[in-house]
């Protein structure tokens, strides 16, 4: 029998909740099912309880998971190079995060590809990541948006469009009876039930995201709250799942306070579910909104338009390509009236894409007032997009065609091609 090949995975913890933890999952799970991979996985991005190596079933010691802070570090990597051996290094999310292992890239690459499924979500393109491109063997990209700026930057290097999917098997419109009652009993929560302001008839406008600041919670609230004081208090209501306090956001039971919106406009949801009962929240909203300043892709409005819930997006990074096909809209696109530019010691520029608070009004008015046929349209055309564009069962396959051509172009730990092996030190 063939030894299985061994990947060694960089990522958000893959059983978080995060985009990337989900699309991480997903890749794993679709090699796992060939019988031919095997993983190690450094899981991070989240608080742990412990930091015991874990093996996540049904799959054994095919699919182990070691805890750990931030994204790692060079010493952990050299360690984890010599212990496990891997075949190939797979890791993802923004680049700034990796500096620290392209600086050992002339360690790594002898003894194994590189493989980074790369996020950037605006122009002008970061020429300062140019020597990242160049460190690595293989870069896969979430969005076209992402693509173009890899091919500008360092189109010498090997790259391919990859965008995430979602399960449409979990992700999708219900219609049995059980189910719509659930979601009626949900809608009915949040317009009558929790409402001081009772009106069955609300627009159920939903967010979920991780509350951080780029994500525009805080903004979101003050900007709703104030539409709805021009339209009617009782005419729609916001319901947030996320993090409620978060150091890298704001503290929204606060904000919601502040602003007296706590009798029905804003509702928070903090219980961590499970995709199916998130599938249920997208079901019972009219309308999931992401105006975040910078969204390489954004998987909650995929989500959405997957349950026929139409979106209301900034036009920003991978938001662009799911809002639109360039004829049907499955939603509405807010075009950023202004770019602010942040920036760190490790990161020279990010612009970031920013609307205002009368263009997002607008639209929702406009969401507010559409028309049962219209909306109907939008929902549709918005699931087909998905099927067409993000389908789950093309992205499985196309993760395994890719990993099968880079080991087979690049080799491996026992194979690699092109480049001479040096000694690793372990660092205890």
């Amino acid at each position: 029998m063939t030894e299985k090949k061994k990947i060694l995975v960089l990522s958000d913890h893959p059983l978080s909740p995060s985009g990337v933890g989900t699309q991480t999952k997903y890749m794993i799970e679709a090699l796992l099912k060939t019988g031919r991979y095997k993983f190690v996985c450094l899981g991070g991005a989240i608080k742990h309880h412990n930091y015991q190596p874990q093996s996540v079933d049904p799959y054994g010691h095919d699919w182990l998971v070691y805890p750990i802070d931030g994204y790692g570090t060079d010493e952990m990597i050299r360690s984890v190079l010599q212990k496990e051996k891997p075949d190939v290094l797979w890791f993802m999310t923004d680049p700034r995060f990796y500096g620290w292992l392209w600086e050992i890239e002339n360690e790594v690459r002898p003894n194994v590809p590189m493989v980074y499924y790369h996020v950037w979500d605006n122009f002008p393109p970061p020429h300062y990541n140019g020597k990242f491109y160049r460190s690595t063997d293989e870069i896969l990209c979430i969005s076209k948006v992402t693509h173009q700026i890899v091919q500008a930057v360092s189109p010498e290097v090997s790259s391919t469009y990859l965008p995430h999917a979602v399960n449409n098997n979990v992700f999708k419109q219900f219609k049995d009876k059980e189910t719509l009652d659930k979601i009626h009993d949900l809608r009915k929560n949040l317009t009558v039930t929790q409402s001081l302001l009772k009106n069955p008839n609300k627009k159920v406008f939903f967010w979920n995201n991780r509350n951080a600041r780029r994500k525009q919670s805080g903004t979101l609230i003050w900007w709703f709250v104030e539409w709805l004081r021009k339209v009617g208090e009782d005419k729609a209501c916001l319901l947030m799942h996320t993090d409620a306090r978060d150091p890298h956001g704001q503290d929204l039971p606060h904000i919601i306070e502040e602003m007296d919106a706590n009798r029905g406009q804003v509702f928070l949801s903090t219980t961590k579910v499970d995709p199916a009962e998130l599938a249920l929240m997208y079901n019972a909203a009219d309308f999931t909104i992401n105006i975040s300043d910078a969204e390489g892709f954004g998987l909650a409005t995929l989500e959405s338009l997957s349950c026929g819930t139409p979106i209301i997006v900034n036009m920003t990074g991978g938001l662009q390509e799911q809002v639109t096909n360039g004829t049907d809209w499955f939603g509405w696109g807010i075009e950023p009236s202004s770019k602010s530019v942040i920036g760190s010691l490790q990161v020279p520029y990010i612009y970031e894409d920013r609307i205002n608070q009368d263009q997002f009004e607008s639209v929702l008015t406009k969401a507010l007032n559409i028309s049962p046929k219209a909306y109907k349209k939008m929902s549709i055309k918005g699931k087909e997009h998905v099927r067409e564009n993000y389908n789950f069962e093309t992205l499985e396959k196309k993760w395994v065609e890719i990993m099968d051509e880079i080991i087979e172009k690049h080799g491996s730990w026992e194979t690699r091609k092109g480049y001479k092996r040096w000694h690793l030190l372990e660092v205890a």
